[in-house]
């Protein structure tokens, strides 16, 4: 277990309050709550916030989401359990965090319209950059895994 390096919301309270504001607005969007902290949890795997995976995995196993479900997450091109509108959602925010690699392609985006509206998608996308921003500070600040929930 890592130290934390420094308490980015003591130090800059007004950009962690602005991420908070968005992931407030996020929170009430037109998207499924259980979607969103879908999309959290694989982003943060995929960038290792071992702090941010612990806390949506956390929130989705509260919400009642299937624990098989998310032990298979990682792999969820392989399986069967999540719906075509979650895979596409996945895949997206996959091509947004692995953004050098990609450079999110067409492929990746044109399923989307098929599953949700314009709106949605870019609301979907915002999640996938907000995670992507929380995921930075987790990992570059090292907060701890059990290390109470930060108050957005």
């Amino acid at each position: 277990m890592t130290s934390p390096r420094l308490p980015s919301r003591d130090l800059a309270p007004k950009a962690y309050a602005a991420l908070g504001q968005v992931n407030a607005v996020l929170e009430s969007s037109s998207l499924d709550r259980k979607l969103i902290e879908l999309v959290f949890l694989r982003v943060s795997q995929i960038n290792g916030c071992a702090y941010c995976v612990d806390l949506h995995w956390k929130a989705l196993i509260d919400g009642g989401e299937d624990p098989r479900r998310l032990n298979s997450l990682i792999t969820w091109r392989e399986n069967t359990f999540y719906t075509p509108q979650e895979r596409v959602a996945l895949a997206w925010a996959e091509s947004l965090t692995r953004l050098e690699q990609t450079g999110a392609p067409d492929a990746d985006f044109a399923p989307l319209s098929e599953h949700f509206t314009d709106q949605q998608i870019v609301e979907l996308t915002f999640v996938a950059a907000l995670m992507n921003a929380w995921n930075r500070l987790g990992v570059g600040m090292r907060l701890p895994v059990g290390m109470p929930k930060l108050k957005h």
